[in-house]
């Protein structure tokens, strides 16, 4: 869907020039209906001076008319043809300041756990440039003796479901190539959500476990075999030496 540009500051002059209901204002600016309530309450976007949307040739009048008659009416913004297109940019995510210092150690962890994807996969997901992801293959980065891979999702670099999708694409685009994909890049291809569905897998039972089924089972060809058998002690009972004693006196 697409939003109207300073969808915020839009929202606050609908807010102080129509009637339009919250989720009318917040449907077409792309916000929460309890956000535009905020705004009507002066608790959200204070200080913010509102944009006119019929100025700014995002919005007829005839459009804010019809929705203050009809509360279940939808405003639809105008058509701009120098806008189409805008919102499919090219090129790595912004990444804030606060998180770019971590973005080395989340490269190292793609290239390491996921080196079929490309350097333009691992720039999208993580917001960086081409000859950083590079650097950091050929462990050229000047930094690269105390970068310490660090996961992107727990980093908050980017969403599992977006590395989910790109492994599986780079996965797909090998196997279509003819590569062989080796087991872990089988188990790639399934997402976190389908993998989390799956049943558990069976485990194998351990030592004491199976001494426990194997003695319950009532094999008593078994058990009479184990009775047979010399008891420990038997080894560390040594004959009595008083004969020896004897002669040496």
């Amino acid at each position: 869907m697409q939003k109207p540009i300073m969808a915020k500051a839009t929202a606050v002059w609908l807010v102080d020039n129509t009637t339009l209901t919250f989720r009318q204002v917040a449907d077409f600016c792309g916000l929460h209906e309890l956000e535009v309530q905020g705004i009507a309450d002066g608790d959200v976007a204070a200080g913010v001076k509102g944009f006119d949307p019929v100025a700014n040739n995002q919005l007829e009048q005839s459009e804010i008319d019809k929705a203050e008659k009809d509360p279940l009416h939808k405003l639809k913004l105008k058509f701009y043809a120098a806008a189409v297109g805008e919102e499919k940019r090219r090129g790595p995510r912004y990444t804030p300041l606060s998180k770019r210092q971590d973005r080395p150690a989340s490269i190292l962890w793609l290239v390491k756990f996921h080196p079929e994807l490309s350097d333009g996969q691992v720039s999208k997901l993580v917001g960086t440039t081409k000859p950083t992801i590079q650097a950091i293959r050929e462990r050229t980065h000047w930094n690269i003796n105390n970068i310490q891979p660090i996961d992107p999702v727990a980093l908050g670099l980017c969403k599992q479901s977006e590395l989910d999708m790109a492994v599986q694409k780079a996965n797909a685009k090998k196997a279509k190539e003819g590569g062989v994909m080796t087991d872990d890049e089988r188990r790639k291809l399934v997402s976190t959500e389908q993998s989390l569905g799956m049943d558990p897998e069976p485990r194998m039972p351990t030592a004491i476990a199976g001494l426990e089924t194997f003695s319950l089972s009532g094999n008593d060809d078994e058990d009479e075999k184990e009775k047979d058998l010399p008891d420990a002690d038997s080894f560390f009972n040594l004959p009595d030496n008083d004969e020896d004693d004897d002669d040496r006196d």
